[in-house]
Order: structure tokens, then C-alpha cells, then sequence
């Protein structure tokens, strides 16, 4: 199959979903419960094959209704931050990212409903994830090999968010909906939210949007630097509204999504913007009296509040959405998922743009679900997505680049008794332009395959397991970058002979999941040939030189918990996580990795009475002490979390109030996983509190 017609083909299938024939439509009374708080069984979207969450080959994380309430914040990061195997980049309040079994950037994929979310988020910790945590509906985390149908590349993970912006059936009364208003102490946040559907006939339309205004956040008790981050405010505006047509048969809809959100860096040091590298080192001037003194003012002035830099980000979203029942002899199912993303942030410094990003880009995902043959199930697809990738000012340090990937994919599974067995291919084609006289364009191609079976070996319990064997395209910052990245304070350089990297990843899970007990554990091994990573060349005063390069690498851990009901009333859990990260031998200094998160522990008690529930939870994160060169070790802490709410109604309303004390301790933390660890650490003492309509 040629690659004009992978480009091709979606197009044609989206007429086909353009052009699907008029039937009767379908009401949906499940779309929003009367219990703001209820959970229906869980069909993995993500998987492809819509398994049930219990016959999923690999660990996943799936949080909606309450759960999802009381978890949410205002970045996908710090959302996900406290689920098993999953930590965050945090990068102040603004920009966090999932960092899933110690892998973060592009090796963990972020999804909207099956499409990619186009942003800038992977190519700098520092860079916001262009989607609202608190308008999702359900949030999926696919690990290993499960997420091998939206890219070799997300060897680390997929986070899947779902969201009501175009209606997939008719709403079971003419208008429904939710609002929500919640606030904090730490920010002195103030969040209100909103999302209705109505619709008459066929056609159903969608509504929604956010605000939140919330200031720099407050830290533990006893920091050097003060009770609040510098610059961690966050300012957001979002709004979607979507437009559907519904059947018996299927849907199609589409969605316009416009998102502005300003928000500080915190921890930005001007003091080595003229360093650049003299070969393998660098060289950053002279640091004689006069330097001195100005570093001296720069650190007086920061004490004071001196203005930090400042992103502006705004993004404009189509998305096109569609499925169709049986729309030919053979096939159950086609499903199509298209997106264009025209996004913008401007970094200013003293009111004044100093950099800007832009990246546009579009994905086209269609699946085919073809009838059993001989017992066996599954699905196939095509994918295409094109991202043209721009930076101008103070900072561009990566020059503009077109990135084309094109990709076929194949998912089939197979019952037999108590045995479910599921098999899986993905090939992918990436081309990337570049736009500079100094650089090649690249081409590259990458085979992944998955083969994994879960086996119910007694009414109550599970064993599953699955290999991987995957490989990763490099990303055009990896092969191009070239320049002064002060968010990261390094100055990069790209690597135009990086080749494919190769992960090798085992995935094994013993479950119980009925009974009073019920239990998951969960161990993986994953060796990375060709791992791609910054190398530190050079380090100045904490500024260090970095080139892209590849080193054979091991990932290793244990994610789990145990749940036990006491009675009716009362749940306790234990959970905890670790992952070990290592290069392979061949070159002297440290073999760890740098950022991986340090072990965790905790134990939680969950009670329930009436229309009460409430929880608490500790915390122990250990000590990261098993760091990279030019790497420092952090502390362990502890953290105490407090939560409830109340399910009633007002005024004939089904109403949710809920609050949340988190760091009740007021223990100053920090995050091994974020650059600017020292300079924003975890937030101090935090009630919030929210109240929610369901109507």
C-alpha cells in the first residue's frame, strides 16, 4: 500500500460517514445520571475492540463520575498525578504532563476521544497541554502494550480523555446538562464550568466552557524562598460547541473548540542566555565584578517579585467525529476520528513577545471492525497526521520542520473458555522536511507488534500478560534542535544520525477482583535498544550543555494495590508504585536515568453512609537518591489528603457538594520529575471545594 493512498483512503471513508443514510434516532438514558456520583461498567474506548476494563491485557486506569470530580486540577498532569505507576512533570501551575512508568514527552501519547491533542506539550516540560481536565467525562490510561494502535511511539502510555463535545446519541430530555463551581485556598483559585446538550429529530447540539482565575500558589512551610511560587498563576478561557446527527445506526458530528490560557514559568534564569557551545563545551563570557553584581540585582529583584515569563496561549480546534453500524457485508463497525488544531503560544518577558510557537496540524484515524471469522474479532485502520511546527524570536532554538507519519494498524482477539487472547500490529511511515540550510530532511519507517492473553483461572481471579516489541521515530526536536532553552536551562543540540529506537517491553498482572478482597499487581520489563535521550556534554553553575543521543536502556517496576471491605460502610487500600531506570553499560559516569520518579506507598479508607462519603488518605514518597550526572537527589515527604461529599438535591436538582484537603501537613515537597523542581515546588496546605449540578 502506497502512502497516497493511506492519504487517500480516510478521505473517502469520512464521505462515506458524510452521506450515511437517514434512519430513526436513538435516545440515550444513560448520558447523565441523576447520581452525579455513578459509575457504569467500564468499556475501555481506547482499547479499539471495546473490551471491559477486567479483559484488558495490560493495566489500565480509568476515572469518571466522583472519583474524576474529586481528582480533577487544573492541568491533565496533576490530575493523573496520584494514580498508580503515574506521576507528573510539574512545571508550576501551569504546564504538567503524565509521566507513566518513569517516561514522559512524546513516549506517552495524549488523546481526545481517539485523536491526537496538537499542541506543543512535547517538546518542553514547560509547554501547557491544550485541554481542560475539568470538562472531561471519563479519563483512560493505557499502559504498555495496550497502546500500541495510536503509535509505536507511546511505549510509555496512552492517556485517553473523553468529553461530551459532539453528542454520539440523542439526549433523554430535550435540554441536559451539568454546572460547576469549585474554588481553592492555595491559588485562591475560582473555577466555574458548564456543559449542555439539547436537541429535537436527528440533530443534537453540544455546548460548554470554563473559566478559571486562580494566583500563584502557596508552598510546605519553611522554604527558603518564601510562601509562594513566583509566577505560578494560572488565567484560562475555554469554550466548545458541537453539532451532531444521530441514528440507529450511527452518528456523525463535528466541534469547534477555542482555548485561551495564560499562565507564568516560574524558575526562568536570563543569567545564561549568551552561552553557547565551543565543541563538547561551553562557554558563557567572563564573570567578573560587574557580571556579578548584575546577578546579585537580578536575585534582589526576584525577591521582591520581579516579573517572570509569561505564556499566552491560544488554540483554535475542529474536531469531526463519527460511527456507523454495519455498513457493509463483513464489517460491524467503521468509526472515524479527524481533528485540526491551529495553536499559538507567545512567551513574553516584560509584556513583550520574546518567543512564539506554532504548530498546525491535523490526525485522521478510521477504524474498520470486521464480524468473527473462525472465532476471531478485531479491527483494522489507517491513520495520517501532519504537524507543521514553527518557532520565532529569543528562543527558536529548533527551526521550522513539516512532520508527516502515516500509519496502518490491525488489532484481533480471540476467546476460548476462560482464556482471552488479543494480537496486534502497527507500521508507520514518518517524513520530516526541514527548513534550514544547515539540516537534511529525514525519512524513517518503524514496525511495532503486541501479543498478549488474560486467563481467568478462577471465578475470582486473573493472570495476564503481554510482549511488545516497538519502535519509536525520533521527533524533530531530538534530530534538529539547536540553541539556548532557558525553561530547561540547557542549550540543545539535535542529532540528525539518530535512528529508530527499539523497546522490548513484558507486562505481567495478577488480579482478583471479586470478593471482599480483591487485588491488582502489576509487574513490567521493558529494555529500550537505542533509548534516545539528552547526554550532557558540559555544566556550568547548573546550566548544562545536552545533545541528543541513543544508549540501550532498562525499565523496570511494580505498580498495585490491595482493597479490602470491612463491612458495607467502610473500604481500606493499600497501593504503591516504583520503577527502576537504568543505561546499559559501555560508558563510564552514572547509568541511571535522569527524573524518574522515586517509589511511592500509601494507604487509603474510603467510607460511605447514606448520601455521604468520605476519605483519607497517606501518603509516603521515598527519597531519590539513585540519580544522572549533574543531577541532584530529592528528599522523601509525606503527605496527609482529606476528602468527602454529599449527594442531594436542590431545589429538585441532583446536586454534589464535595471538598478536599490535600497536604493537610503543610509538608514542604518536592517533585523529582520536574526541572524546575527547586524553584516550584509542590503545592502547601490546599482545601477545595466545589459544588456540582447534574441536570
Amino acid at each position: 500500500m502506497s502512502v497516497r493512498t493511506l492519504q487517500r483512503t480516510p478521505l473517502a471513508v469520512a464521505i462515506l460517514f458524510a452521506f450515511a443514510p437517514a434512519v430513526h434516532a436513538q435516545t440515550d438514558s444513560s448520558r447523565l445520571s441523576t447520581d452525579p456520583d455513578s459509575v457504569p461498567t467500564v468499556v475501555v474506548s481506547a482499547s479499539t475492540l471495546g473490551v471491559l476494563e477486567d479483559d484488558m491485557i495490560t493495566p489500565v486506569t480509568s476515572l469518571s463520575g466522583g472519583a474524576l470530580v474529586r481528582a480533577r486540577e487544573s492541568t491533565i498532569g496533576e490530575t493523573l498525578a496520584n494514580q498508580p505507576g503515574i506521576t507528573s512533570s510539574h512545571f508550576g501551575a501551569g504546564a504538567s504532563r503524565p509521566v507513566i512508568r518513569g517516561m514522559d514527552g512524546p513516549r506517552v501519547k495524549i488523546l481526545s476521544d481517539g485523536a491526537e491533542v496538537q499542541d506543543a506539550s512535547t517538546i518542553s516540560p514547560d509547554h501547557a497541554v491544550g485541554f481542560e481536565p475539568i470538562l472531561a467525562e471519563r479519563i483512560e490510561v493505557l499502559r504498555g502494550p495496550s497502546a500500541l494502535a495510536y503509535g509505536g511511539g507511546a511505549v510509555g502510555g496512552v492517556v485517553n480523555i473523553l468529553d461530551r463535545k459532539i453528542p454520539t446519541q440523542m439526549p433523554a430530555k430535550p435540554v441536559e446538562g451539568s454546572m460547576e463551581l469549585r474554588a481553592n485556598s492555595v491559588a485562591r483559585e475560582k473555577t466555574g464550568a458548564f456543559e449542555i446538550t439539547g436537541g429535537a429529530g436527528n440533530i443534537a447540539v453540544h455546548a460548554e466552557g470554563v473559566k478559571r482565575d486562580a494566583g500563584d500558589y502557596r508552598v510546605g512551610k519553611d522554604w527558603d524562598e518564601g510562601r509562594r511560587v513566583n509566577g505560578s498563576y494560572k488565567e484560562t478561557e475555554s469554550g466548545t460547541v458541537g453539532l451532531s446527527w444521530v441514528g440507529e445506526r450511527g452518528y456523525i458530528g463535528a466541534a469547534y473548540t477555542k482555548e485561551r490560557t495564560e499562565y507564568g514559568i516560574p524558575g526562568h534564569n536570563h543569567e545564561f542566555e549568551s552561552c553557547h557551545p565551543h565543541g563538547d563545551h561551553l562557554h558563557c563570557g567572563g564573570h567578573g565584578h560587574e557580571e556579578e553584581e548584575e546577578g546579585h540585582d537580578h536575585e534582589h529583584e526576584h525577591e521582591h517579585g520581579e516579573e517572570v515569563p509569561v505564556v499566552k496561549l491560544d488554540s483554535d480546534r475542529w474536531d469531526v467525529r463519527g460511527e456507523y453500524r454495519n455498513p457493509m457485508a463483513g464489517i460491524t463497525k467503521a468509526r472515524l476520528r479527524a481533528s485540526f488544531t491551529d495553536y499559538r503560544h507567545d512567551e513574553l518577558e516584560e509584556g513583550v513577545v520574546a518567543t512564539s510557537f506554532l504548530n498546525k496540524g491535523h490526525d485522521v484515524r478510521v477504524e474498520m471492525e470486521h464480524a468473527p471469522v473462525g472465532g476471531v474479532r478485531g479491527v483494522f485502520g489507517l491513520q495520517t497526521t501532519r504537524r507543521d511546527f514553527n518557532t520565532v524570536g529569543e528562543e527558536a532554538y529548533v527551526p521550522p520542520t513539516v512532520t508527516r507519519k502515516h500509519a496502518a494498524f490491525i488489532t484481533e482477539e480471540y476467546k476460548l473458555d476462560n482464556w482471552r487472547f488479543e494480537a496486534g500490529a502497527r507500521h508507520e511511515w514518518q517524513d520530516i522536511k526541514v527548513d534550514s540550510a544547515s539540516a537534511r530532511d529525514t525519512d524513517a519507517r518503524g514496525t511495532s507488534v503486541a501479543l498478549g492473553a488474560v486467563w481467568k483461572f478462577q471465578p475470582q481471579y486473573s493472570l495476564r500478560a503481554g510482549v511488545a516489541r516497538s519502535h519509536r521515530l525520533p521527533t524533530s526536536e531530538e534530530l534538529y534542535a539547536d540553541g539556548v532553552h532557558l525553561a530547561t536551562a540547557t542549550y540543545e543540540v539535535g542529532n540528525q544520525d539518530l535512528g529508530k529506537e527499539t523497546s522490548n517491553n513484558i507486562d505481567v498482572t495478577l488480579r482478583k477482583f471479586e470478593g471482599d478482597t480483591t487485588f491488582s499487581l502489576s509487574a513490567f520489563h521493558n529494555k529500550v535498544d537505542n533509548y534516545i535521550y539528552a547526554r550532557t556534554l558540559d555544566n556550568h553553575e547548573g546550566f548544562q550543555l545536552v545533545e541528543y543521543a541513543q544508549r540501550d536502556a532498562v525499565f523496570t517496576g511494580l505498580e498495585g494495590e490491595v482493597r479490602h471491605k470491612f463491612s458495607n460502610m467502610v473500604e481500606g487500600t493499600l497501593f504503591g508504585d516504583m520503577v527502576r531506570a537504568r543505561f546499559d553499560k559501555g560508558e563510564e559516569g552514572s547509568r541511571n536515568i535522569p527524573r524518574i520518579p522515586a517509589h511511592r506507598i500509601g494507604a487509603r479508607v474510603n467510607a460511605d453512609w447514606q448520601a455521604w462519603h468520605g476519605m483519607v488518605e497517606v501518603v509516603r514518597v521515598g527519597k531519590q537518591d539513585r540519580v544522572a550526572e549533574f543531577e541532584g537527589t530529592t528528599g522523601g515527604y509525606n503527605m496527609v489528603n482529606l476528602g468527602g461529599h454529599y449527594t442531594t438535591r436542590i431545589g429538585g436538582v441532583p446536586a454534589q457538594l464535595y471538598a478536599r484537603i490535600n497536604n493537610l501537613t503543610d509538608e514542604l515537597a518536592f517533585s523529582h520529575t520536574s526541572f524546575i523542581k527547586e524553584a516550584a515546588p509542590l503545592p502547601g496546605r490546599n482545601i477545595t471545594a466545589g459544588l456540582r449540578f447534574v441536570f
